[in-house]
């Protein structure tokens, strides 16, 4: 079976570099940097919050992004709207110290996106099968391309009691790619121009971005990789954190509640191993250059 958890004492959100192997090399790998003892604690006038009461049931999580910080897919009064946004924000403070520390290689070169509270109990909620994370999935967001921006992203179960955050954690992503790679189809001329005119994307999907939605959507479909592919099941316990590069990783959440999130963007030219990158293993496997 292939290693994927990679199990770190850290107990200092100010981290740690390892001088016997980069972390760097280790998340490029494909692996989940699992630290059991680094919890993000909550404060006594915040434990309110650990509630699902609080989404305004339009939104799957309550976020922040950007200086200004503005939370949204929240409800509650002004008050507790902004005691709110300061646990998401300090969260989002220590994140980035902790992954400026674990990569040195990085240092300067990522780029802050959401900040993400889910409160929401993961069995009970009901979407499409294309949006399910509980099914087996590689990260990539149809409206939002990146243009092979690498997805650095930190989690921290923050559950009260002994819920842990149960995920699957899928094979490699080559293996992956070229399982599915054969049903996917190339942009068709003009179609990246047109979802960028009509407003269904952010900006202008790449070649990448086609690639990356399909794969993602095929794996989805397909009960039977689903439950006959190489897999693991992982339990993160509530107290813990973990970092993973999910364009990389295919991973499911399974089961849990009460999590924190913050994702990074990095270029892929500035991995210590560009050719371990989503956008290199599929130019490679494509034969074509310049999918971004």
């Amino acid at each position: 079976m292939f290693e994927t958890i990679s199990e770190i004492d850290l107990r200092s959100w100010e981290g740690q570099q390892n001088p016997d192997l980069p972390f760097e090399a280790l998340i490029e790998d494909g692996r989940v940097l699992f630290f059991p003892h680094l919890a993000f604690d909550i404060l006594e006038g915040e434990k309110k919050f650990l509630s699902p009461d609080w989404s305004d049931g339009k939104s799957k999580n309550i976020s922040i992004r950007g200086p200004i910080a503005k939370i949204q897919g929240a409800q509650g009064s002004c008050e507790d709207l902004i005691l709110l946004t300061n646990l998401v924000t300090r969260f989002r403070t220590l994140a980035s110290c902790l992954v400026d520390q674990l990569f040195p290689a990085y240092r300067g070169k990522l780029q802050e996106g959401f900040t993400s509270y889910r409160p929401a109990r993961v069995e009970t909620r009901v979407t499409s099968w294309r949006k399910d994370d509980t099914r087996l999935h590689i990260d990539s967001f149809p409206s939002n391309p990146t243009g092979g921006l690498r997805l650095l992203r930190v989690f921290s179960n923050i559950h009260p009691g002994d819920l842990p955050r149960t995920w699957r954690v899928g094979e490699p992503f080559k293996d992956y790619a070229k399982k599915f790679l054969p049903n996917t189809r190339p942009l068709f001329p003009g179609q990246a121009t047109a979802l960028s005119l009509l407003g269904l994307t952010k900006s202008r999907r790449t070649e990448y971005d086609h690639l990356m939605g399909q794969l993602h959507d095929l794996g989805k479909q397909d009960l039977d990789y689903q439950s006959r592919s190489p897999q693991i099941r992982f339990d993160f316990p509530p107290g813990s954190t973990w970092v993973v590069f999910s364009d990389q990783v295919l991973h499911a959440v399974m089961a849990g509640q009460f999590m924190l999130e913050q994702t990074f963007y990095l270029k892929p030219q500035d991995l210590l191993d560009p050719s371990k990158g989503p956008l290199s293993v599929l130019e490679n496997l494509t034969g074509r250059r310049e999918l971004a």
